[in-house]
Parts: C-alpha cells; sequence; structure tokens
C-alpha cells in the first residue's frame, strides 16, 4: 500500500473517481432523484471549490514553495496564513468541492460513495503521507500547526 502514497495527484483521482460516479449513474438511473439533482447548486458549489483550490494554489506560489502533490519535501516553507489558518489542505478541500457539485449535476444517490471514496484515498494516500515529511522537515512548527488547523475543514 506504501507504494500509493503519493502516487496520483489528487486532480487526477478527482477525475478518475468522478467517472466512476457518472458511470454508476448510467448504471443506476433509478437512483437519480429530482430532489438532489440541481444544475444551479452543482456550479456554485464546483465553482467554490475551484475558487478554493486556486486561493490555495496562490498563496504557494506567492511563498515560492512547491505545489506538487507528488513531491511535498520540497516545500521550502511551512504556509499557516490565508486560507490555510481555516484548512490544512484547501487545494484538496477544493478539489473535494468540485466532486460534490458533480453530485449535484448528476442527481444521484449512488454517486455519493464518490465523496467518501475520494476523502479516504487522498486522505490515506496523499495528505497522511505529506504530514509525515512536513513534520519531518518543519518539526514542532508543523505540530503545531497540525493542532490548531483542521486537515479538510
Amino acid at each position: 500500500m506504501k507504494r500509493l502514497e503519493l502516487l496520483i495527484p489528487p486532480p487526477l483521482v478527482m477525475l478518475i473517481i468522478g467517472l466512476i460516479m457518472w458511470l454508476v449513474s448510467e448504471i443506476f438511473p433509478t437512483l437519480t432523484v429530482a430532489w438532489l439533482h440541481s444544475v444551479v447548486a452543482a456550479v456554485v458549489i464546483a465553482l467554490l471549490g475551484i475558487a478554493v483550490s486556486l486561493t490555495g494554489i496562490a498563496t504557494f506560489r506567492r511563498a515560492r514553495t512547491t505545489i506538487d502533490p507528488k513531491h511535498p519535501a520540497e516545500a521550502s516553507s511551512l504556509i499557516n496564513s490565508g486560507i490555510y489558518r481555516y484548512s490544512r489542505n484547501p487545494m484538496y478541500l477544493g478539489v473535494l468541492l468540485v466532486l460534490v457539485g458533480w453530485v449535484f449535476y448528476l442527481g444521484n444517490l449512488l454517486s455519493i460513495l464518490g465523496i467518501f471514496i475520494f476523502i479516504a484515498y487522498v486522505t490515506r494516500f496523499q495528505i497522511i503521507p505529506e504530514e509525515r515529511l512536513l513534520e519531518e522537515k518543519f518539526q514542532a512548527k508543523f505540530l503545531s500547526y497540525k493542532n490548531n488547523v483542521r486537515r479538510w475543514l
């Protein structure tokens, strides 16, 4: 399982899971319900997700540190300001919100499982390994940040 750590970038995980969610909605159309389907909610939530991710990326760029999720050890500084005061992983939170928007677009009850699969996969194979590397690199400073700011929101 360690081989999967930091292997697939979260945006690609989102695309794969999004495709699976769509396939599930096509295979099980009877689980599509009108009260869940909302294009307006889908667009608003997805745009919010994109904004959250871009804010996280912009903060990293301003600090001149890496945004490459496959090489978190290359981080040159620990960011704990801006959106990072509220979430340790706003880029992943934003990608998650795009998937939540996709659920509303599809309107399929079974596609909701994709949200939980994304959270579980990214937490286990991306966030936990990143946190391990950041703790090694920034030690007490990262531990303090980790104790004061939630992983997702």
